[in-house]
C-alpha cells in the first residue's frame, strides 16, 4: 500500500498557517494489526534502500525532526528506522550550545554532524532550534555575541543561510528532508499527563516543558515563518499530523521511502577479472 504523502507536503513560495493545517487525519489503517503490518513493510523496505544507499556511497540521506515537547519524536525514529542498520545510520539530539558551539556561527555544531556518503543522518532538533526557540527567545542571542545581532532582519538572514546551505548539500549528493510534527495544545496536555502518571516516563517532564507550553502560539507563528521561508523543492517541509502516533510513523516512513526510491543507487558491479578472482577463490574454498 503506497501513501500519498505529498497533501503533507508545504510547497515553496506559499505562506503557511498552522491552523489551517489538521493535526489529525483519519486513520490510514483500519486496525491495529493492518498498521503493524504497514508500518513493518515501510521497515523492510527502508532496510533494503539504505543497504543499497550504504553499497552505493554517492548519496547521502538527513532527516530532521522539529515539533513541540511530547510530539514523538523520539517514538518515530524508533519505530521507522528499527530496522535500519546501525552502521549505516547516526543520530544527533542536540540541546543546548556549549560554550565552544557559541564561538561559531549557527550551523557549525551541525555541519560536524552531517552524515558521511552512503549513511543516514538524524538530527532529533537541528539548526533549525536558531530561528525558533532564539526567535522565541530573542535573549539568548546575547549570548551569541553576533555583530548586530538585533538587527531586524536577523531571522530573514538566518533563513537565506539556511537555504543556501541545503541547496549545497542536495548539489553535493546528501538529501534533505524536514518533519515538523504537528501536536495539537490538547493533546500535548494528555502526554504531559501521561508522563506525569507513568513512573518509567517522569524522567521525560521538565517544569521547563510548561514554560514553554505558556509560548505556545509565539511558537507556532516561529514555524509558521520557518517553515513558509525555508520549503523548497529539494529540501522540502511535512507537516505531519502528529495527534495518532501510528498515522504519524507511517507519513514519515512513506515520505523517506519515496526520497531514497527516487535515487539510483545500486550494488557496484564488479568488474569481469574480479568475478574471475572470486570464482577460482571459491573453488579453492570448496576443495
Amino acid at each position: 500500500m503506497h501513501i500519498d504523502v505529498s497533501r503533507f507536503r508545504a510547497e515553496e513560495g506559499r505562506k503557511v498557517s498552522l491552523a489551517k493545517w489538521p493535526t489529525s487525519v483519519r486513520p490510514l489503517y483500519d486496525s491495529k494489526e493492518e498498521y503493524e503490518a504497514l508500518l513493518a513493510e515501510h521497515v523492510e523496505k527502508l532496510s533494503d534502500r539504505q543497504s543499497r544507499l550504504y553499497a552505493d556511497d554517492r548519496y547521502a540521506l538527513l532527516l530532521i525532526f522539529q515539533a513541540m515537547d511530547a510530539a514523538g519524536k523520539d517514538g518515530i525514529i524508533k519505530h521507522v528506522m528499527s530496522g535500519i542498520n546501525p552502521q549505516g545510520c547516526q543520530v544527533y539530539s542536540f540541546k543546548q550550545p556549549s560554550a565552544e558551539e557559541l564561538d561559531h556561527d549557527f550551523l557549525w555544531r551541525c555541519v560536524r554532524c552531517l552524515p558521511e556518503r552512503g549513511r543516514i543522518g538524524i538530527f532529533n532538533r537541528s539548526y533549525y532550534e536558531e530561528v525558533l526557540v532564539v526567535r522565541v527567545h530573542p535573549e539568548i542571542l546575547d549570548h551569541e555575541r553576533l555583530p548586530e545581532a538585533r538587527r531586524n532582519d536577523v531571522w530573514d538572514e538566518r533563513f537565506k543561510s539556511i537555504v543556501q546551505f541545503e541547496k549545497h548539500l542536495h548539489r553535493n549528493g546528501t538529501r534533505v528532508v524536514k518533519f515538523f510534527l504537528h501536536l495539537s495544545k490538547g493533546e500535548q496536555r494528555k502526554r504531559f499527563l501521561a508522563r506525569l502518571d507513568d513512573p518509567e516516563k517522569n524522567w521525560k517532564f521538565s517544569t521547563g516543558d510548561l514554560v514553554e507550553r505558556e509560548r505556545w502560539d509565539d511558537y507556532m507563528r516561529a514555524y509558521e515563518k520557518c517553515i513558509a521561508a525555508t520549503t523548497t523543492r529539494r529540501a522540502p517541509w511535512y507537516i505531519v499530523p502528529a495527534d495518532d502516533k501510528p498515522n504519524a510513523r507511517l507519513i514519515v516512513s512513506q515520505a523517506i521511502l519515496d526520497v531514497l526510491k527516487k535515487l539510483d543507487v545500486h550494488y557496484p558491479v564488479l568488474e569481469p577479472a574480479k568475478l574471475k578472482e572470486l570464482r577460482a577463490i571459491r573453488r579453492q574454498l570448496m576443495r
